[in-house]
């Protein structure tokens, strides 16, 4: 067992390290020991925006992140800043021989081998000319800078819309470079404290031994947050599920001659679910057959989404109820598992729920094969323990990637909110936000309540129909 305890309720704030950690459960008592793994993408787009050697990037990034690199060197204004940075690290590195170059012997950047010739050639092929005359290192400091700062905007679709793209703007941007002095404090700062950058690449900052900085989203963002005297409060989204674990689910469904997820909707987040299918290789996962979502009418709109974003087939399955009090969902789960396996020869399932009931239908199916989800604050170590003692694999959908999710959080937030639009006169924007997120059953912090606000309720306008009629209309973009 670990010796880091921590409790459910921290999952969902605290930065966690890539370690294995024991967490309990307020109301039970109950410990369970979970490994969990930080995330890397938003480093890995700034490692590359920074200029970090190719070298570097292929050892620390490529296995998780192949595909991101290729696009990001595909995305000319990703590029355009690597360009850009990695030529300001060298001129900090070796501003007194360039200027020296500059001075004694005529020369430019672009006779230079400091410099590499086909950056500095692509860059004025994209309208971003750094080579000047006569111009000496201290200005072409101050240029590298300032066109940084003209382009660094337009990355910012590259960031997740949970992460404050002005801090990340920040390390890039030198306030008040024109100043002599601020650029000799940078300089001096920079090369007394060079070990303390990330891969020794320059970067605005107040340098801090933090360790690796730049290889895990948790600890890069709650350090950037920091040095803008701010907590941050989401590192829970950076978590994502081991290795093991994934390799775990795809041996389960190569193993299989026929698979099928089914899903217990009263038990199951959709956004979580939602994030594990994301984050799972779409070529393992073409193996699945189809999702089967067993729903009640009670549950939220998300589950309406997920089969327009996924590519595996998705059958619906809204269970009627005899009375309102009463949900008949996990029964006709079970009904519909036991049809799958002797009808439809069926032989394994992902089960994705919490309920402990279900224990009953994988008992009553010995020779079926199963693999369960579910998540942390909903079962109970009594349902793992007997899981283990059959050796059915188990893991937690809350380990998995959330910012994943994010794009259909966005499609149900704005569907809930345009039930309100015809009455939405008089209504208190906060709270009308609050209410939002309850019936999109999405837990949020106030931070990402607060960017939902900003985007989208306080940017509603009245607008006239063709048939010259008012109506209250949201932003678009």
């Amino acid at each position: 067992m670990a010796d880091k305890h921590y409790t459910l309720e921290d999952l969902k704030t605290l930065v966690l390290p890539n370690e294995e950690i024991t967490v309990q459960d307020s109301e039970t008592g109950e410990e369970k020991t979970i490994k969990t793994v930080s995330r890397a993408e938003v480093a890995a787009i700034t490692a590359y925006m920074l200029g970090v050697d190719d070298g570097h990037l292929e050892k620390y990034y490529s296995h998780h992140y192949s595909d991101l690199l290729e696009k990001l060197r595909g995305d000319r204004s990703a590029t355009i800043i690597r360009y850009l940075s990695k030529a300001r690290t060298i001129l900090m590195n070796h501003f007194l021989n360039i200027d020296n170059e500059m001075v004694y012997n005529l020369s430019n950047l672009d006779r230079m081998d400091y410099f590499d010739q086909k950056e500095l050639a692509a860059l004025a092929r994209w309208g971003v000319p750094v080579v000047q005359p006569n111009f000496r290192a201290d200005k072409y400091m101050v240029r590298l800078t300032k066109l940084l700062e003209e382009h660094i905007d337009d990355c910012r679709s590259l960031f997740p819309e949970s992460v404050k793209f002005d801090y990340i703007r920040s390390l890039f941007v030198i306030p008040h470079c024109q100043k002599e002095q601020v650029l000799i404090e940078e300089y001096n700062k920079y090369r007394a404290n060079k070990l303390l950058y990330p891969f020794q690449m320059y970067l605005y900052w107040q340098p801090v031994d933090c360790g690796y900085l730049l290889y895990s989203d948790a600890k890069f963002l709650k350090v950037l947050y920091e040095q803008h005297g701010e907590e941050f409060y989401e590192g829970y989204k950076y978590r994502d599920a081991s290795d093991d674990t994934k390799q775990n689910i795809y041996d389960f469904i190569h193993g299989s001659s026929s698979v099928v997820m089914v899903v217990d909707c009263e038990n199951a987040d959709p956004y979580k679910l939602y994030g594990v299918l994301r984050n799972l290789n779409p070529e393992d996962m073409k193996l699945v057959q189809k999702i089967i979502l067993f729903d009640d009418y009670h549950t939220t709109i998300a589950w309406d989404y997920i089969g327009r974003m996924i590519s595996i087939p998705v059958q619906h399955v809204e269970v009627p109820r005899v009375t309102d009090a009463k949900s008949l969902v996990d029964i006709q789960m079970a009904v519909g598992v036991s049809a799958a396996y002797y009808r439809d020869e069926v032989d394994s399932f992902i089960l994705c729920s919490s309920d402990s009931d279900f224990w009953g239908l994988i008992s009553s199916l010995p020779d079926a094969r199963f693999l369960v989800m579910y998540e942390y604050s909903k079962c109970g170590n009594a349902i793992k323990e007997a899981l283990s003692s059959r050796s059915i694999f188990h893991c937690a959908m809350d380990d998995f990637y959330k910012e994943n999710a994010g794009d259909l959080q966005k499609i149900v937030l704005k569907k809930v909110l345009e039930r309100y639009l015809p009455n939405i006169v008089g209504e208190d924007g906060w709270e009308l936000t609050r209410q939002i997120y309850s019936d999109a059953y999405i837990t949020a912090g106030e931070a990402e309540m607060r960017r939902f606000y900003e985007k989208y309720i306080r940017t509603l306008r009245l607008k006239i129909d063709k048939d010259g009629k008012f109506y209250v209309a949201m932003d678009e973009t």
